[in-house]
């Protein structure tokens, strides 16, 4: 097909479960293309000589190629290629914001939409998963060498796959009862299927991938224990899980919840399901969530699924500033949750059972950039306003357990309390020792762990030779 006729081609909608019907249940929102979709978007891609939208891309997928392939309806290869580099392109295809990298720096993202390669990624693995077209894959030959991954989620996965293609041997160490990290509690089902993270940690295992469960590194066993105990490198990976709060009146009344709180009973234990499943988790008729990021976006949406009356975003800068992924944005939107910007919480206040009863804020104003580039708020003196809430969910980000520093001699850490690492090789400031994810980034997106965890799998097997 010539250049001028894949120019004129639209960019496919992806089709997705009408606002109102998913409102109601954990069904998974986007749907996904079938293979005529697929095809056709594919043939939007021009198949620059630079590929410039992989420049975008933390883990260097060929994302000229399998592109290629699925124009020519070779799903298999297509397969191949992505998970030459990516250990969990279903995820990926799903949660990574392909929109600020490889489709911002797509050639049709100057004049127009970008090619859909998130879309197209899933479409593939998906298939893949299917049709099985890459359970085939092997590792290469044994190198007798044996590496600890601490953590399962997107650094730790990413790591231990190109790990056990490298031919080392592979533990994973989880303290949680499943692997899968902030994939399995931390993301809802209807933007991420339980599902989709079990396939992918399955294909690990039967690579020979093993997990050991229930298993807190620096409680249960030290990071020197294993070291000495036959493992030639460890991968650091566990996470940001202590959550932030704001320290403000009424934040230890019942009804208020951290997000990693909040959703982890929801999406690990089921609490959507109680009784059928133990946990239970409280929602009232009227929900604040504060933050404006993708945790908060994805406590809101979660909220709104257990049957309140309503549900507010309180964010205090304006809807252009907020961090969150401008679909799910439109998404929360489209489903009714309610959006309550240049908005700051500033006290909460208990009901006569001693609950959270009522919250009151204050209105704010932009003025100069911060460090971080964007406005900084202020608050408008007089500005007050009180609304009844039952239920809190506080998302405004989560820091590191440093029972990893605490427990192993030798790691530095930055003022943020963040594990130092060479950016290139993800080692810590202790040879042999590796870090990846948000105890050495802080908190960030799935694909920038991935990004880490293959860089650092790639220094692991030059250090263990």
């Amino acid at each position: 097909m010539e250049v001028k006729d894949r120019l004129k081609i639209q960019r496919h909608k992806i089709p997705e479960r009408d606002p109102v019907q998913r409102a109601e249940c954990f069904e998974e929102v986007a749907l996904g293309f079938d293979e005529k979709l697929a095809v056709g978007e594919a043939q939007r891609c021009l198949q620059c000589k630079k590929p410039v939208c992989m420049d975008g891309c933390p883990v260097a997928i060929d994302i000229l190629k399998f592109i290629r392939q699925v124009t020519e309806g070779d799903f298999a290869g297509a397969a191949r290629t992505i998970r030459a580099t990516n250990s969990l392109p279903a995820i990926c295809g799903r949660v990574c914001p392909q929109e600020s990298q490889c489709e911002k720096t797509c050639v049709l993202a100057k004049k127009g939409l970008p090619v859909a390669v998130g879309a197209l990624e899933r479409f593939v693995s998906d298939y893949d998963q299917r049709y099985g077209l890459t359970d085939g894959m092997t590792p290469g030959l044994p190198t007798g060498k044996n590496i600890a991954v601490v953590g399962s989620g997107p650094a730790g996965l990413t790591a231990a796959g190109h790990l056990v293609l490298a031919g080392h041997g592979v533990t994973v160490f989880e303290a949680f009862h499943e692997p899968g990290g902030v994939l399995i509690y931390g993301i809802p089902e209807f933007r991420l299927p339980k599902i989709i993270v079990r396939q992918e940690v399955s294909k690990l295992a039967n690579l020979g991938v093993e997990f050991a469960l229930n298993t807190l590194v620096g409680r249960t066993i030290s990071v020197d224990e294993l070291l000495k105990d036959g493992y030639s490198a460890a991968f650091l990976a566990p996470g940001a899980g202590v959550p932030a709060f704001m320290d403000i009146p009424g934040e230890n009344l019942c009804g208020v919840y951290s997000a990693n709180e909040f959703l982890t009973r929801v999406n690990l234990m089921k609490a959507f399901r109680f009784p059928e499943h133990d946990t239970p988790v409280y929602c009232g008729k009227h929900v604040a969530v504060i933050g404006g990021g993708n945790t908060a976006m994805d406590a809101a949406r979660t909220a709104l699924r257990l049957g309140p009356e309503k549900v507010y975003i309180i964010y205090r800068r304006s809807e252009l500033e907020m961090p969150a992924r401008r679909e799910e944005i439109h998404h929360a939107k489209e489903e009714g949750i309610q959006f309550m910007t240049l908005t700051a919480p500033i006290a909460y206040r208990p009901n006569p059972r001693g609950w959270v009863g009522e919250m009151e804020c204050i209105r704010m104003e932009l003025s100069e950039p911060d460090a971080s580039g964007r406005r900084r708020p202020v608050p408008i003196e007089g500005s007050n306003v009180v609304i009844p809430v039952d239920t809190v969910v506080v998302a405004i980000g989560a820091k590191i357990n440093n029972l990893l520093v605490h427990t192993t001699p030798g790691l530095q850490t930055d003022r943020r309390g963040n594990l130092i690492v060479d950016k290139a090789t993800q080692m810590t400031t202790r040879p042999g020792i590796y870090a990846g994810g948000d105890i050495a980034s802080g908190e960030a997106t799935v694909i920038a762990a991935m990004g880490q965890g293959r860089a650092a799998a790639k220094a692991i097997c030059e250090y263990v030779k």
